[in-house]
């Protein structure tokens, strides 16, 4: 039997009583996470320009874009929700995985659970994460670097288990609806190469597609079966040599949502080890931007794949984002990497671009095709001396994670950046009702706080 029928019992059968309380307070932590990422995200120009086009594809009320006024059919609301969740590279993930685990899972979520009306808090809780287990799992279970965009794949099947699990999908139903997510599955790294919006776009789609796979499921489509194992499946296609045994270890005994990583920067999080040593070393030795000759980080080939890429005088946003050597450049001379620092003036800053073209990014293997750490930074200074740290755990791990004053801080920032600025009234209505998920009746109490 393909594995894929294991992971749909799993998911079917799973009951928030079966979490425990650390996973449940992660799942509230970075339920409200998104939500204010997501809000951010509608600030940027694309995101109404993607709401509208798909309001053009057909007319439903069946749930919020968050941040805004406007009422989509659930697929479309899902594809803009993940779109704003990603598109300013804020969103939590599993760095083990390298999965964005929230982004694809949390917007399908909410979709249906607007459409289908009568979900509890406690329900939520357990279907998101249910959904964050899949991805998570099947991105740990990848032994080869990035071939295909994982955050967009893997969240794909993250999105189906929230949502089937919502629904009340079967065993049955709900191993289709996974077959019929296969079979819409996309992401290419490409777009992260390029920095190319399409990359957030990505995640929308993955959203979408997931709640039209359990919208087929449930009307009785069915699909192949061994989507993970089969000659054409996941593991021989999207990752090749990819265990499967992996995906099912420890099924009910681990719970993925309690080993996600926040960001506490809108930039890749590749990039995160290097500015934490960057601003680090800046506080310790009380540096100047003018007093650095210049930099180099040591990195894992798959920062460096991600962020290592050339400084340029004209970047876009996205490719500014996952760019090591501009956010560095940017922590060293004001102490912080804000949402303000992607705007075209910000990178074009001669002064910013000039350190940003004496900093280095050098690969070191590290024996991990996946791994995001260590990150070793060494600063050159004008008078001769140089400074150095090495990172084994970055900011936002569940090693070093952020402190609840921080996590609200960054929430209430998000909301503050919203296309529509949320009121600090209701940012502060979204984070009670959230404290108290898992009493909540009916997440219509949530929902309808996500307007504008």
């Amino acid at each position: 039997m393909d594995a894929i029928a294991t992971v749909a019992h799993h998911v079917v059968t799973g009951r928030f009583q079966d979490l425990p309380s650390p996973a449940v307070a992660a799942a509230k932590t970075f339920i409200l996470d998104t939500f204010g990422v997501g809000f951010a995200g509608s600030a940027n120009p694309l995101a109404s320009d993607l709401a509208r086009t798909c309001a053009s594809w057909g007319h439903g009320q069946d749930a919020r874009v968050w941040g805004s006024d406007m009422r989509l059919p659930a697929p479309s609301a899902g594809m803009c929700n993940a779109y704003q969740v990603h598109n300013s590279e804020f969103d939590c993930l599993h760095e083990g995985a390298v999965v964005h685990a929230m982004s694809v899972v949390l917007p399908a979520a909410i979709a249906g659970a607007e459409r289908h009306g009568n979900i509890s808090g406690a329900q939520l809780i357990a279907a998101v994460s249910l959904g964050v287990d899949v991805c998570a799992r099947l991105g740990v279970a990848a032994t080869r670097g990035l071939r295909f965009f994982r955050p967009a794949t893997a969240g794909t099947f993250g999105g189906v288990a929230a949502l089937g699990k919502l629904i009340g999908l079967d065993n049955s139903e709900m191993s289709n609806a996974f077959s019929i997510a296969y079979g819409q599955l996309c992401g290419t790294m490409q777009a992260h190469t390029e920095g190319s919006p399409l990359l957030a776009m990505q995640m929308g789609f993955s959203a979408r597609n997931a709640v039209m796979a359990c919208d087929l499921a449930a009307a009785g489509f069915d699909g192949p079966k061994d989507v993970l194992e089969g000659p054409f499946g996941y593991f021989n296609l999207f990752e090749l040599g990819g265990s499967s045994a992996l995906v099912v270890q420890d099924l009910g005994r681990r719970w993925f949502i309690s080993e996600l990583a926040h960001k506490p920067f809108p930039c890749g999080r590749a990039t995160h080890g290097i500015i934490e040593a960057c601003l680090e070393l800046r506080r310790q030795h009380h540096l100047s931007a003018d007093s650095i000759q210049g930099a180099k980080a040591r990195v894992p080939p798959l920062v460096h794949h991600l962020v290592g890429r050339p400084v340029r005088q004209e970047m876009a946003t996205n490719y500014a984002r996952l760019c090591a050597a501009y956010v560095a450049a940017t922590a060293l001379r004001s102490g912080n990497v804000g949402l303000g620092d992607f705007a075209a003036e910000a990178y074009r800053n001669a002064h910013t671009q000039d350190l940003a073209r004496r900093i280095v990014i050098e690969e070191v293997d590290v024996g991990d095709a996946n791994a995001l750490t260590p990150i070793e930074v060494e600063i050159d200074l004008r008078d001769g001396s140089r400074h150095t740290l090495r990172l084994d755990s970055v900011c936002g791990n569940p090693a070093k994670p952020l402190s609840r004053t921080d996590h609200l801080a960054k929430f209430y920032n998000n909301c503050a950046a919203a296309a529509r600025r949320v009121p600090r009234e209701r940012a502060d209505r979204l984070v009670a009702c959230i404290d108290r998920l898992e009493h909540v009746s009916d997440v219509a109490e949530l929902v309808d706080l996500l307007g504008s």
